[in-house]
């Protein structure tokens, strides 16, 4: 990065992670309430391979910026920001469009409000591992699930940075997690970083596995981000009056509404993304203070994978759609 100018990263298309490009810029300066981001570190999630190809909630819009976590120094502030930003460490929200916001690059140009302190004893790369894993298990599992002392939690793809997020709040609140993973090979680290049942899909049937574990009774609270086919399980597996977030779309493909077993059980199956928490000024200082406060007492420890440069940013992606990650992935910008 030169004096005036900074390299970001773009995409003209969807498609493979061969379709992200660098791109020289001259430095952006943030406009009425945004601020620019010296980026030091920036942390991959998986919806930014679903915008990438095509599949999220939102589509690109071309040539489109992409990336929703980045922790870095505030080197500029536009008009109607405080001043007093500048110069200090923060760490990205995800509240707002990536294609209009993204991080991936040198610099980024954010909204001011969707900045957040974390702290100060985390590295820049733990500091962009926090907040989307952690609020979407927190909106879930505290916020609407309850999640209390004794409640069996069944957490399903639990090697992911927002399952191990929930194999660690879950055992903060006095819960016992039941985590999944398709192959053995993830067994061992998810037992060393807290959960309390590990099911290898693969090997064992998910639904009898969480009965025999739950004394026949059942997961209370579901945390699901595959959905598609497997839902009739994960509904077999729930307790009565039991209650299924289904958070992603892991599987792409239809997902069947379990009619029968939700109708006998009584059963709440809803979507759910951590946007309805960090898009309410209220309900995101909440679980701000909650994460801060865990991170703070070391409650709460986030678990990198895996480090790369920006320059392997096409590997980085590549990596996280191997799915070999347990952790977040996370892209270090020097």
């Amino acid at each position: 990065m030169s004096e005036n100018h900074a390299q970001i990263v773009r995409f003209h298309k969807t498609g493979s992670s061969d379709v992200l490009k660098f791109e020289e810029i001259t430095l952006p300066e943030p406009g009425p309430g945004e601020v620019r981001l010296r980026v030091h570190a920036i942390g991959l999630n998986r919806a930014e391979i679903m915008f990438r190809t095509g599949q999220y909630l939102i589509a690109p819009q071309f040539p489109s910026k992409i990336g929703y976590e980045a922790s870095g120094i505030v080197e500029a502030v536009g008009p109607g920001v405080d001043s007093t930003m500048i110069g200090k460490k923060f760490s990205s929200v995800p509240c707002f469009d990536m294609g209009q916001y993204g991080v991936y690059g040198e610099v980024a140009i954010l909204p001011a409000y969707s900045l957040a302190a974390y702290p100060e004893k985390l590295s820049f790369a733990e500091a962009t591992s926090i907040w989307m894993q952690y609020m979407t298990a927190y909106g879930a599992l505290i916020h609407y699930g309850n999640v209390s002392k004794g409640d069996y939690v069944l957490i399903t793809a639990a090697s992911s940075s927002v399952g191990v997020a929930a194999i660690e709040i879950v055992r903060a609140q006095g819960g016992i997690s039941i985590a999944t993973t398709r192959t053995r090979a993830k067994k061992a680290e998810l037992l060393e970083l807290g959960a309390d049942h590990v099911i290898v899909t693969n090997e064992e049937d998910l639904a009898a596995r969480v009965k025999e574990i739950t004394q026949g009774k059942g997961a209370r609270v579901i945390f699901d981000p595959i959905a598609g086919k497997g839902i009739e399980a994960l509904a077999e597996a729930a307790a009565e009056r039991g209650i299924i977030f289904v958070y992603g779309a892991l599987a792409n493909d239809p997902m069947p509404f379990p009619l029968f077993t939700a109708l006998s059980k009584g059963l709440t199956i809803r979507g759910y993304t951590l946007f309805e928490l960090s898009t309410n000024p209220e309900l995101r200082k909440k679980a701000e203070h909650y994460i801060f406060e865990h991170l703070q007492n070391g409650t709460f420890k986030p678990q990198i994978a895996r480090t790369f440069s920006l320059e392997e940013i096409q590997e980085a992606h590549r990596y996280m759609e191997s799915n070999e990650q347990i952790g977040k992935i996370v892209v270090l910008v020097e």
